[in-house]
Parts: structure tokens; sequence; C-alpha cells
């Protein structure tokens, strides 16, 4: 017998504080997307990817960058100037820690950059999420999903082939300190809010095309009715 996910991937979401930033076209070079045009001067516009599930929707907020992002993005690059010249800032150069350049975007989210000999149309490498449990937080998202969640030791547990995820991994990396503020990252799914709340997620609001839930982290996600 075959068990259907709960859910299905739609897309990521970044928050945008000042929509003349540039986070828009910072992104769309970072991922290999292409920004769309602002509706009015509060909106940033959008990234839409290549391949289905790769749109970033950037999302206009009031509150900006307070502390470390507990969600962020890796990308594929050939030369981590590109980024900078896109708008990044380095923070963090490799050493004998890390094998890749911890950056922060326009506004301050961090983000990685991983070197490769040669990167694809679309260069989104992994979503990272910090968690206290991440054993627990893969495994409950890949109940979600429908897939298994992977460890090959370390502080790290992973997701591969998410359905209608264009992505490589998500990552659940381990922290010590709890969520405390709202992501600035969240991603949306298509799915059955009942199911999502069975397994154990918050109800936080809802709107008239979604509703915003909670994981056992506190981690905000978006479920949209799925697909017919």
């Amino acid at each position: 017998m075959t068990v259907m996910p709960d859910a299905t991937w739609l897309e990521l979401c970044i928050d945008v504080t000042d929509p003349r930033s540039g986070m828009t076209q910072f992104w769309a070079a970072a991922v290999g997307g292409h920004a769309t045009d602002p509706r009015d001067d509060t909106d940033p516009g959008d990234v839409m990817g290549n391949p289905p599930g790769g749109d970033l929707a950037m999302c206009p907020v009031p509150e900006p960058v307070t502390v470390k992002q507990r969600v962020h993005l890796d990308v594929h690059t050939t030369d981590v100037q590109l980024l900078v010249d896109a708008g990044a800032t380095v923070l963090r150069e490799p050493d004998e820690e890390i094998s890749w350049t911890v950056l922060a975007d326009p506004e301050g989210g961090e983000v990685c950059a991983f070197l490769r000999d040669q990167v694809g149309d679309y260069r989104l490498y992994e979503v990272v999420v910090d968690s206290v449990d991440p054993e627990r937080m893969a495994r409950w998202w890949a109940e979600r999903f429908g897939v298994a969640a992977g460890h090959e030791g370390g502080t790290e547990w992973s997701l591969a082939g998410v359905p209608g995820m264009p992505f490589e991994c998500f990552v659940f990396d381990t922290v010590p300190e709890p969520k405390t503020v709202k992501n600035r990252i969240h991603w949306d799914v298509y799915g059955k809010v009942e199911d999502f709340l069975a397994a154990g997620a918050t109800h936080l609001w809802d709107t008239k095309a979604w509703t915003v839930l909670a994981d056992p982290e506190g981690n905000e996600f978006c479920v949209f009715p799925p697909k017919e």
C-alpha cells in the first residue's frame, strides 16, 4: 500500500524590509533566476526560478534583520566575487573548520557559497534549518513529504527527493539555542491543513488563499490547498 505524503513543495519565501535594497536582484543572480518587476513602491518583486518549485517569493515586512537567521540558503558558485558583485558581503572565508564562504545578502541575512568548477542554470544547493533536535525535525518533515530522513554522522540530518523540490537537500543542523523570532526565510507547500495539525503543527493564522502554520520547533510555513 502506497502512503500519500501530506505535502508537496511549492516555493521558498524571503522577507524584505526595503524594496530598494537590491534583495530581489541579488537572489536572482545567486540562484540563477530572474527578477520580476515590482507592482508598486512597496513591492520588491519576486525571483522566478528556472525549474518548477524554484521560485523565491519576496515578502515585504517592516522589521529588519536582528539576529542570526535560523533558516539560510546555500548556493553553488564558480566565483564568490560574483555574489559580492551582486550585493553580498563576505562574513567568513573558508578556513580549517569550514570549506565554504559565509556571506550576508543586501539586508544582512546569511548565505553560504560553495565553490564548484561548473554550475547549472539553477544554483540553489540546500535549505538549512537550525534545530535544537535535528533528528526529530528531519523525521517530522520526512513524514510530511513522504521521504526518508538521512544521517551520515555529524550534527546534520537531511531530506532529499522531496516531491516538487528542485534543489538537492533540505538540511536540519544542530544549534543549542531555541527559536526566538519569526524566520525571515520560510517555505510554502501544497497540502491539507488538517493533516499537518494532526501531526503536531501549530495554527498561526489564515489568509484568503493559504494558512500559516508552525512546525514542532516553531518554523513558520504556509499551506496552500492541494493541486487538483
